[in-house]
């Protein structure tokens, strides 16, 4: 791995001191956009569900890629020239997405795009990317099994977060799992995933629901849960669904103590919206919270809530989001260009210290070596780091390093 020279801290440190940036503003698209990189601009595209279901959860990850474009702009930008944001709503809605993203490729011009959440976004965007010859940064953790020449991966793959979560619930006795998820791929995929892990390490698996995107009727869902008597629940609803369900569970008497819930896609943004009264005491996994303690995520949180406000909290996915345009930049910065094939290119081996720690990107499959973390939701709302794994884990998309994971591909 290279360290890379590149730092955020100085950016930081510029925005601190007032420094605002040149066309830092977004743009909403239009006809007749330049290219990508025009005479004193680079256009790049940022595509979030900005309404609808998943809303609760991409808005903020559109801010923070927005607050790491005005801090790069405020450095002096790339290359010498200010990144111009071009902002779509892709409305949870997947087809949406692939609307927007070949809108952004082909019209707007732009060098590359951040976006997307659910993977089922991501599989809807993935067609038009490579037929097209765009580039997506997509920076939420995901089930793997893929890789694409036209994506890189910034949020955490199955063995950074799933598999750890798991490992870390055999280690503490729970070993009578009941699964519950959004009715798409990714919850599809991850048990299909938790299905083999638990056969091969002595878990059972006592019961698997799924429910729609936004569904919000969760009584007859809890009752299951509440007969079958887990140990614990392995949670991958995604959006706002999860308000409902943990009121519900709640509302039954369910506590973290008795039952706790084992969670992927709920961070601290998702907490506010749940309620922590709801949701205290439970579990997530993650690479990344608003309390990991190293200089650049101080920095960080600072400029964040300087920018959008006190009450506003950083997360996993939004902060993938944010790392995801400074690692595009410095991909840039060393292949000299935005041409896409010259970034992705340069791209291997790239490492920053971001504020979740060490971040390297992975040359073969486009996704980053990052840091396992398992924590526990706090009255406060934040959440407690209670485990990690010491240091960055190898990108494993296809689990090819675990045996039981072989029937899977």
């Amino acid at each position: 791995m290279r360290n890379s020279a590149w730092r955020i801290g100085a950016a930081v440190a510029l925005l601190a001191t007032g420094l605002t940036a040149c066309g830092g503003e977004p743009t909403t698209a239009s006809g007749g956009a330049s290219a990508g990189a025009g005479n004193d601009t680079i256009k790049v595209g940022i595509l979030h569900s900005l309404s609808g279901t998943m809303a609760i959860s991409e808005v903020t990850v559109r801010d923070a890629e927005l607050l790491a474009i005005e801090e790069i702009n405020a450095a002096g930008g790339v290359l010498g020239k200010k990144i111009e944001p071009v902002v779509e709503d892709g409305a949870s809605d997947w087809p949406t997405f692939a609307e927007k993203a070949t809108k952004l490729i082909a019209q707007d011009k732009v060098a590359t795009v951040f976006g997307g959440w659910t993977s089922a976004s991501r599989k809807a965007m993935l067609p038009v990317f490579e037929k097209r010859k765009g580039l997506l940064w997509y920076p939420v953790q995901y089930e793997g099994l893929e890789s694409s020449p036209n994506i890189f991966y910034t949020g955490a793959t199955t063995n950074q977060q799933i598999v750890p979560g798991l490992d870390y619930l055999k280690e503490e006795g729970k070993k009578k799992i009941f699964l519950v998820g959004s009715d798409y791929v990714f919850p599809r995929t991850a048990n299909k995933i938790i299905k083999a892990y638990a056969a091969a390490n002595g878990m059972e698996i006592l019961g698997e629901e799924y429910t729609p995107l936004g569904h919000t009727e969760y009584s007859t869902l809890v009752n299951k849960v509440v007969q079958a008597k887990p140990d614990a629940v392995f949670n991958t609803l995604n959006g706002d669904s999860n308000v409902a369900f943990f009121k519900q569970l709640k509302s039954a008497g369910v506590t973290a103590e008795q039952m706790p819930v084992m969670s992927v896609s709920v961070a601290e943004e998702e907490v506010k919206g749940i309620g922590v009264d709801n949701i205290a005491g439970h579990l997530v996994a993650w690479n990344y919270y608003q309390t990991t303690d190293n200089p650049a995520n101080k920095k960080f949180v600072d400029a964040f809530k300087a920018k959008y406000g006190a009450d506003r909290p950083t997360s996993d996915p939004m902060e993938a989001g944010y790392n995801a345009v400074y690692l595009w930049a410095e991909a840039a910065k060393k292949a000299g260009s935005v041409d896409i094939e010259a970034v992705k290119k340069a791209a291997g081996g790239i490492a920053l210290e971001l504020p979740e720690g060490l971040v390297t990107i992975d040359g073969e499959n486009q996704h980053m070596y990052k840091t396992a973390r398992i924590g526990v939701i706090e009255a406060d709302g934040l959440i407690k780091e209670v485990w990690n794994s010491g240091k960055p884990i190898k990108p494993d998309p296809y689990l090819k390093t675990y045996s039981w994971a072989g029937g899977l591909t």
